[in-house]
């Protein structure tokens, strides 16, 4: 809710502040126009419409500090990349409407030209920083004083589980975690001097009722098994922080993320290790490929509708539940490729190369992956992303999850339409290549990229036109 509040703050600020940086800019043009031109040049007011610019700046502004992953990561980001980030973004800004707005402007000299760019771009830097700084400053002093607090979870009540919570008592204040106590994962006698609030069998009401935001598994090395399944209890949580101990193997392989030099070493479950600005422009080109595909291929969609009524009886789209991010439900668009209810008093089956249930055209259809189309409207809703691990059903899941427990990582990110699962595995046609797929899919997302996103989709096209579907 804070963080809520924050960005409300930011956005408001950052508009207001577009707004007069371009009033002032407007008058050092004015004055500077006054002074350098001739009398037979009607320069004293703009080329450019004045409205249309001061409306045109502060959408620019936002929109681009969005981009540049501004508003992601708010509490853990330093004001280093604070000031990097407002200089990048009122820079690209500034750009912009400087090339949209006024490049069609009366020209008196190249230097003022340039001049004016400069001028732009530092009074948008100069004021849009002040502000936000001051914002970031009354933030953190407000978690100082401990009037903004975030309540804290640590489970387990070993050596591992003390040590963890000693070493943030003296960063308590100051990242605002407020220690609410320890949850007990076995019977074993409690080594931590603070409270214990239960046992691992309450952790839902614990979680609810204490209202808590942070959570830090802090395990013993004999109960590391008990990970996952814990994990698995919290990844349903939205807006939960989770994070974990490393261990070994983990420090060995560069896995750890230390956001601050006296911070506590964690490796955080609910954190990508995607850049922010990359997030931001990840989820931008999904909105505009959704958009863009949807409008054009619209036509087609017509089309492939009426072949598949022809062909058989039933829905043109076909709707099923499936598993997206934070493990939370939701509703999945493709064209029918089978029968109509195919699947009616059977347990779910994963699809076979000459699956009966599958109609002729559905069959031509999955070849070129033409069924999986209407998924640009989830991804339009923020369902999925262009790019991600295929969304499961629940059933399936359950049994991927009992010979690899670490499948609820992928709830850190969104499902996709395209992946670099399928482009390894294929279509699944079993368990034993769910989880192989699963090992691609956990690949991806340790080292998303929008680079990466790029050949995923390059290599997908190739797939769809040599018809390498089922």
């Amino acid at each position: 809710m804070e963080i809520k509040k924050l960005i409300k703050k930011y956005l408001i600020a950052d508009f207001f502040v577009s707004i007069i940086t371009w009033l002032l800019f407007c008058c050092f043009r004015w004055v500077a126009n006054d002074i350098l031109v001739f009398n037979d040049i009607p320069i004293l007011t703009p080329n450019y419409n004045f409205f249309l610019a001061i409306s045109f700046y502060p959408i620019c502004s936002i929109f681009v500090s969005y981009l540049t992953g501004f508003y992601d990561q708010l509490a853990t980001r330093s004001r280093i990349i604070e000031l990097f980030s407002t200089l990048t973004g009122s820079f690209i800004s500034s750009l912009i409407t400087f090339f949209v707005i006024l490049i069609d402007d009366v020209v008196v000299s190249y230097h003022f030209y340039y001049q004016s760019f400069f001028v732009l771009w530092g009074l948008q830097f100069l004021l849009m920083y002040f502000v936000r700084f001051c914002i970031t400053q009354n933030y953190f002093s407000k978690i100082k004083k401990g009037t903004i607090q975030f309540n804290l979870l640590i489970i387990g009540t070993g050596q591992t589980a003390e040590k963890t919570a000693q070493s943030i008592n003296n960063k308590i204040r100051f990242y605002g975690s407020n220690l609410i106590g320890f949850v007990r994962t076995s019977r074993r006698p409690k080594r931590v001097s603070g409270k214990v609030v239960g046992n691992i069998s309450q952790l839902e009401s614990i979680i609810k009722n204490n209202n808590i935001q942070n959570v830090i598994i802090a395990l013993e090395n004999d109960e590391s098994a008990l990970v996952f399944d814990i994990i698995n209890d919290l990844i349903k949580y939205q807006n939960l922080e989770i994070s974990i101990l490393p261990r070994q193997l983990e420090i060995i392989t560069g896995r750890v993320v230390l956001n601050d030099i006296d911070s506590v070493p964690l490796i955080s479950l609910s954190t990508l290790s995607m850049p922010a600005w990359q997030r931001s422009m990840k989820r931008f080109f999904d909105i505009a490929i959704s958009v863009v595909g949807i409008v054009m291929l619209s036509p087609y969609f017509v089309y492939v509708a009426i072949r598949i009524k022809l062909n058989s009886k039933g829905p043109i789209l076909y709707k099923q539940e499936r598993i997206g991010k934070g493990g939370v439900p939701f509703i999945i668009y493709k064209f029918r490729s089978m029968y109509d209810n195919a699947e009616k008093g059977i347990p779910p089956q994963l699809t076979q190369a000459d699956d009966p249930r599958i109609t002729s055209y559905g069959k031509f259809m999955r070849k070129y992956r033409i069924d999986e189309l209407p998924q640009l409207f989830n991804i339009l809703k923020g369902d999925m992303s262009i790019v991600g691990p295929r969304p499961e059903r629940a059933y399936f899941i359950q049994q991927i999850i009992k010979e690899a427990p670490y499948y609820c990582l992928l709830y850190k990110i969104k499902p996709g339409l395209l992946s670099w699962g399928p482009i390894k595995v294929g279509y699944t046609h079993s368990i034993v290549e769910m989880k192989e797929r699963l090992n691609y899919d956990i690949i991806y997302m340790d080292n998303m990229s929008i680079f990466n996103d790029i050949k995923i989709i390059v290599y997908s096209i190739e797939i769809v036109f040599k018809g390498k579907g089922i």
